[in-house]
């Protein structure tokens, strides 16, 4: 997979922290850096970790679904992908509270980064180089999140559909394209 297909899977995937914090941002006032580093990192480094427990998970069971895993990552990018629209499209923003303790951060780091577990075990099966892969997700998704809160302060609510949807469409995107390349002829 080449860096800039990595990269647009980063955006994509830091589409539902980036959407979460912009809600943290609007329920924090005025939020200040130590807001925007806090959901960076939390965010951030979930969608590092799990894709590289994915990967984990993946390359165990690699040898036993090799033939079929081309539609594995089709199916799991477009129902994450389709996952993300359809909740794009559910209208009103979620009500959080303006806390950004860990209590309050890990609940939300670890149910926006779920979609990142099922992204690496695709990896393992079109064999990326998981190390650049992780760091580029955690970056991309570092940055994109702390923007987000400051995002929220000053926009609000009205980017988080958006954002959701567009992650979805790009996701749903990248799977059918992984498909074609594995089932069309060169």
């Amino acid at each position: 997979m080449r860096m800039y297909e990595l990269f647009i899977i980063a955006v994509s995937l830091s589409m539902d922290a980036f959407a979460v914090s912009v809600c943290k941002g609007m329920a924090a006032g005025r939020p200040r850096m130590d807001h925007c580093l806090t959901c960076g990192a939390w965010f951030g480094g979930f969608q590092a970790l799990m894709p590289l427990i994915g990967w984990l998970l993946g390359v165990r069971f690699q040898s036993l679904i090799v033939s079929v895993d081309h539609w594995i990552a089709f199916f799991l990018l477009g129902l994450i992908g389709f996952n993300m629209v359809r909740e794009s499209r559910g209208g009103g923003a979620e009500a959080l509270d303006c806390s950004f303790s860990p209590r309050a951060m890990l609940p939300l780091a670890v149910a926006t980064s779920i979609d990142a577990l099922a992204v690496g075990v695709t990896f393992a099966f079109l064999q990326v180089d998981i190390l650049p892969a992780v760091l580029l997700i955690g970056a991309t998704t570092f940055v994109l999140s702390a923007l987000g809160v400051k995002v929220g302060d000053l926009c609000g609510s009205r980017l988080k559909s958006n954002a959701e949807l567009a992650g979805g469409l790009i996701l749903i995107g990248m799977g059918i394209k992984i498909l074609l390349e594995h089932t069309l002829p060169a």
